[in-house]
C-alpha cells in the first residue's frame, strides 16, 4: 500500500551553496510544512479558425517553494536561508518528493532567491519562520530512476 502514495513527512529539502551538485547539498531537517508551487504564464493565441474558443498557449514557468521552519539560530539550513534573504544572494535548493537517492524521487533542483522571511510568534508554539523561495536559475527537474 505504501506505493500508492507518497506521505508529506518523507519529502525531503536540501540546500547548500548556489551551484551546489545533488549529492553535496545538505538536508533541511528543521522544515515542517511544504509548498512547491509550479505555474506558468498565459499567452492567448486565439484565432478566428478557433471557432469561437478562446486557444491559450503557456509561457514562462515559475516554481516557487513556500515552507516553514522552527527559528533556530545554528541550525546549518536555518542561518543559509536567512543569510540569502538578508545579503540578497540565492541558495542551492532541491526540493525533492523523498531521499536525494530513493527510487521514483522527483522536483526541481536550482538557485533561488528568498522572498519572504516572516517570522510568527504564536502564543502556544514554537516560534516559526515562513519562507517564500522562488527560483532564480534552473538546473534540472530531478527525477531518480
Amino acid at each position: 500500500m505504501a506505493d500508492e502514495f507518497i506521505l508529506g513527512m518523507n519529502a525531503k529539502i536540501y540546500q547548500g551553496p548556489t551551484g551546489t551538485d545533488l549529492a553535496s547539498l545538505t538536508e533541511m531537517s528543521n522544515v515542517k510544512d511544504v509548498t512547491l508551487n509550479l505555474e506558468a504564464g498565459e499567452a492567448d493565441v486565439t484565432t478566428r479558425a478557433n471557432q469561437g474558443w478562446r486557444a491559450t498557449a503557456p509561457t514562462l514557468r515559475e516554481c516557487t517553494a513556500e515552507f516553514e521552519m522552527l527559528w533556530k539560530p545554528g541550525d546549518a539550513g536555518f542561518d543559509a536561508i536567512k543569510t540569502a534573504f538578508l545579503t540578497s544572494a540565492t541558495v542551492r535548493l532541491a526540493v525533492l518528493t523523498g531521499a536525494r537517492d530513493a527510487s521514483g524521487v522527483e522536483g526541481p533542483l536550482g538557485d533561488f532567491s528568498i522572498t519572504n522571511f516572516s517570522r510568527n510568534e504564536p502564543l502556544e508554539e514554537g516560534v516559526t519562520v515562513s519562507v517564500t523561495a522562488k527560483l532564480a536559475v534552473f538546473d534540472q527537474w530531478v527525477e531518480v530512476a
